[in-house]
Parts: C-alpha cells; sequence; structure tokens
C-alpha cells in the first residue's frame, strides 16, 4: 500500500484489525494535467471508470449558494480595497505606537507622528470610496433622481437618435424623389 491513500472504515470494538482501503492516486479533473503519481498526460493512459466512494454520512465541504448583493463596481471595489489596507497601516502603527510608549522606547515619538498622518490618510481613504460610489451610480444611472445626470445624458442620446433617423428619413426621402424623376438613367 505504498502507493495509495489509506482509509480507516469502522474500526470494530473488540480491538481487532480495523479493515483498511486504498484508493489508486486522484485522477486530475483536467485532462492534459497529470495527476500526482501518475506519469504524462491523461491521453496516454486508458480510460478507466471512475469510481468514487462516499461514505453515508457524506458532506460536500461547501455548498456555492447565489450571492445576497451584486458585486461592487470596479472603480469602487479598488478604492476599497486601498481604504483597507491604508486602515489596516495605520491600524498597526498606532499598536506598534502605544506598545513602544509603555516600553518607553525612542520609536514611539515617530509612531505616534506615523499613526496620525495614517489617520488623516486613512479617512481619505474612506471618504474616496464613499465618493467613488456617489459618482460610479450618479453616471450610470443608478440614482433614479430628476437631478442625476445619467438621466441627462440618456435623454441627450436619446435626442441625438431621434435627429439622426429624421436625417435618414429625409435623406431617403430626397432619393426617392430625384429616382423618380429619372426614367432611363444607368
Amino acid at each position: 500500500m505504498s502507493m495509495g491513500t489509506a482509509e480507516r472504515r469502522g474500526a470494530p470494538e473488540d480491538g481487532g484489525a480495523a479493515r483498511v482501503t486504498a484508493r489508486s492516486a486522484p485522477e486530475a479533473p483536467d485532462r492534459d494535467i497529470p495527476a500526482a503519481g501518475t506519469g504524462g498526460p491523461a491521453r496516454d493512459r486508458p480510460e478507466r471508470p471512475a469510481v468514487r466512494e462516499q461514505p453515508s454520512g457524506y458532506r460536500t465541504l461547501w455548498r456555492e449558494e447565489p450571492a445576497r448583493r451584486r458585486r461592487l463596481p470596479d472603480p469602487v471595489r479598488t478604492a476599497a480595497v486601498r481604504a483597507v489596507i491604508v486602515v489596516a497601516v495605520t491600524l498597526i502603527m498606532a499598536m506598534v505606537a502605544f506598545l513602544c510608549t509603555m516600553a518607553e522606547s525612542w520609536l514611539a515619538f515617530p509612531m505616534v507622528i506615523g499613526s496620525v498622518a495614517g489617520t488623516v490618510v486613512a479617512t481619505w481613504g474612506v471618504l474616496d470610496v464613499w465618493v467613488t460610489r456617489q459618482v460610479w451610480n450618479q453616471r450610470h444611472g443608478v440614482v433614479s433622481e430628476p437631478s442625476s445626470t445619467a438621466r441627462a445624458m440618456r435623454r441627450e442620446r436619446r435626442r441625438a437618435r431621434r435627429q439622426e433617423r429624421s436625417a435618414e428619413r429625409s435623406q431617403e426621402r430626397i432619393r426617392r424623389r430625384s429616382g423618380a424623376s429619372r426614367l432611363s438613367h444607368p
């Protein structure tokens, strides 16, 4: 049993030997990638039927569930990640400043100054997330208010499309009229 994985299944109560089963190396999900312990791609090996043993109390490791909320837009997510990193670094600096103060280290004063500066930057980062989200909502029409920029932009696009269609119709009318007056032109 040197090549497979051994599993204990149902050890008897009387202290006797437990039944041990051996499984061969797991097959890779992609046929071009060899599984661990096998040689070469799967297309070079003969096809084997897949046998999967599942104990009676088998549960999957995770279950896929639908997302409760939609994913954040890319600019908002980028700003949020940046803000979380800045806040985390600021909190670490504040903790180090506190510990250096308690230990009466010379590093306490520079860390306190850094923590104050970090607090300013972290506040800017959080405000940046909020502003980026508001701007994205207004530009992409999520906010349905009369003053929404997205609504005005849609209105302008509709107006431009209407004008283009009317210009095309008038050009078509002109072509038809000029074409009807000609009788034998090539």
